[in-house]
């Protein structure tokens, strides 16, 4: 459980270090630091094993293939056009997370009521509606369950 925390902590900082590579208009460095914390912590949570086994499927490729030359673009210099092509390997690779991540949040008690709001409910419902508990397999196989990443991020705020 405890690698568990230290990989949300890790995909949590590479995210809020890319927002913020955005915010000052593409910075470079900040891009790159963000990549590799996503990386780390994405490769923590679910191990390293089973991490290249994620990137490396088959139907995973073209994604892994896209993301890995956004970084390089990144790294290189060409830091919007880097981050466009990784934004796409991004949404081929971890789209089918969306609904999960979607539900979780829907369980952490302010979230719930902000997105119990018309205007949010309509638009979640479309990605993924309210009554469905359903995971799909690959969340039920790496244990990586709605209720234990919101246990992880409520238990990285206390």
């Amino acid at each position: 459980m405890f690698f568990t925390e230290i990989g949300v902590a890790l995909t949590g900082l590479g995210s809020l270090l890319l927002f913020i590579g955005v915010l000052f208009f593409f910075d470079r460095g900040l891009l790159a630091m963000g990549n590799v914390l996503f990386l780390a912590g994405v490769s923590v949570i679910l191990g390293i094993q089973s991490a290249l086994r994620f990137f490396l499927k088959p139907k995973n490729f073209k994604g892994s293939i896209f993301f890995v030359a956004g970084v390089v673009l990144v790294v290189w210099g060409w830091t919007f056009i880097g981050f466009i092509v990784e934004l796409y390997g991004f949404w081929n690779l971890f789209s089918a997370f969306v609904p999960v991540a979607l539900s979780a949040l829907r369980k952490i008690p302010v979230l719930k009521q902000v997105l119990d709001l018309p205007t949010f409910k309509n638009i979640l419902n479309k990605v993924t509606p309210a009554g469905t508990g359903t995971l799909p397999k690959l969340y039920v196989k790496t244990g990586l369950f709605p209720s234990r990443i919101v246990y992880c991020c409520v238990s990285l705020l206390n």
